[in-house]
């Protein structure tokens, strides 16, 4: 089964938080079948050098998180974003934004994710998380 994981998820695994053991054991699951992006390399990276703006962990943190992100890198392959996922994106955003709340990043990952044939979507995001279920994605952690 493939799964398209969302930058919380990416940050639980390489970085220590609530939901790191929950991260570590779906990405034990779903290794072999992640689908990843330039999107999540950006995103990844930025979330990492916003977590030392704010304090939550110290540079040397961040230098380790990005290396090992990078490392893992090199056994994926990055997909490229699919010509039709920002007009996926358009229309999820008309069709859920006003009822719940879900922000343009959010809603990129998951039209990617729908664009790519993804069957799991991978967060910790609760909007991403029902935004992904009421499109038919497999949502988890549950």
């Amino acid at each position: 089964m493939t799964a398209y994981p969302d930058t919380s998820f990416l940050v639980s695994v390489y970085l220590t938080d609530a939901h790191s053991s929950e991260a570590d054991r779906l990405m034990f699951e779903f290794r072999s079948s992640l689908l990843l992006t330039p999107l999540h390399e950006l995103e990844f990276n930025n979330a990492v050098e916003l977590a030392v703006f704010r304090r939550a962990i110290i540079a040397a943190q961040a230098v380790k998180a990005r290396a090992d992100f990078k490392l893992d890198l090199e056994h994926w392959t990055l997909q490229s974003l699919p010509v039709d996922t920002f007009a996926r994106a358009v229309t999820l955003a008309g069709r859920h934004t006003a009822r719940r709340g879900t922000r343009s990043l959010d809603i990129l990952h998951v039209a990617a994710a729908l664009a790519l044939g993804a069957e799991a979507f991978l967060t910790f995001d609760h909007r991403q998380h029902q935004l992904a279920k009421a499109e038919g994605l497999r949502a988890l952690p549950k």
